[in-house]
């Protein structure tokens, strides 16, 4: 039997982790190991000064107490898998949407990660959402999504090379709305600063950071869609992502100005 190992950033009680596993309970072996908490926008950090407590909730589920997604794929390789790898590490559904440079700041997209450097095929997978207060949201395209890309995975071959991985994000629509998927890049992510300044009962100041509203715009002769333009048009966007972050096209660039 195919094992598949699972984590996300949204923490071990999360809705969008509990139908991923719904999703591939019947294809695999599920192994999760997560977040005890959330920790949205960790990256692709590591815990180096403290302790971390493995703590079972059920068979092949597992919490990481103060631990980020790296850390749960990093200690579940060691902890479970000496022997042999998982065939697959996804980490997910998110709650909410990966895109653009929010992949540099997603601790999903890191759980992902981790599984890549270790040679294992690894996927990504974001809900976009429209409503973040409803207490509950509809995984129903995202794990029809999952699944068929597992089944074909295993019924073939993940189709990227070592150190890469796929980042999926599904639009918030059902099967029947949605129009199917897109092959896509990365795309240009427009910030804006959101971070509101107040005071505790005791007088002390302190900031909370906000969201930033998903605004975005096209590269110049892109020879692919963007994520956002396919999630805009009704798309699950397919996003092949390399851990090799070398700008190629500036090599010569840099060649030539250092000698100057």
């Amino acid at each position: 039997m195919k094992t598949i190992l699972l984590t996300n950033d949204d923490g071990f009680h999360s809705l969008g982790l509990l139908a991923l596993k719904e999703a591939l309970k019947d294809i695999a072996r599920v192994v999760i190991v997560a977040p005890a908490c959330e920790k949205s926008a960790c990256g692709h950090g590591l815990t180096l000064s403290k302790p971390l407590k493995m703590i079972e909730i059920e068979k092949d589920f597992y919490k990481l107490d103060n631990g980020t997604p790296s850390d749960c794929i990093y200690l579940a390789l060691h902890e479970f898998f000496q022997d042999k790898k998982p065939d697959l590490v996804i980490s997910g559904i998110n709650l909410g949407s990966n895109m653009g440079e929010d992949i540099t700041y997603s601790g999903t997209v890191a759980g992902a990660m981790e599984g890549a450097i270790y040679g294992i095929p690894s996927i990504a997978i974001s809900q976009v959402l429209k409503n973040w207060e409803k207490e509950h949201h509809d995984f129903g395209l995202a794990k029809e999504c999952i699944s068929q890309i597992v089944r074909q995975i295993f019924d073939s071959t993940f189709p990227l090379q070592d150190r890469k991985l796929l980042n999926i994000n599904i639009p918030n629509l059902t099967s029947k709305e949605c129009r199917g998927y897109k092959i896509t890049q990365a795309g240009y992510r427009i910030y804006e600063n959101s971070a509101q300044k107040s005071k505790n009962p005791r007088g002390q100041e302190y900031f909370w950071l906000g969201l930033h509203p998903l605004k975005w715009k096209e590269r110049e002769n892109a020879q692919v869609p963007s994520d956002f333009q396919a999630i805009s048009e009704g798309y699950i966007s397919l996003t092949p992502i390399t851990l090799d972050l070398t700008s190629m096209q500036d090599l010569q660039t840099l060649q030539k100005w250092i000698k100057q």
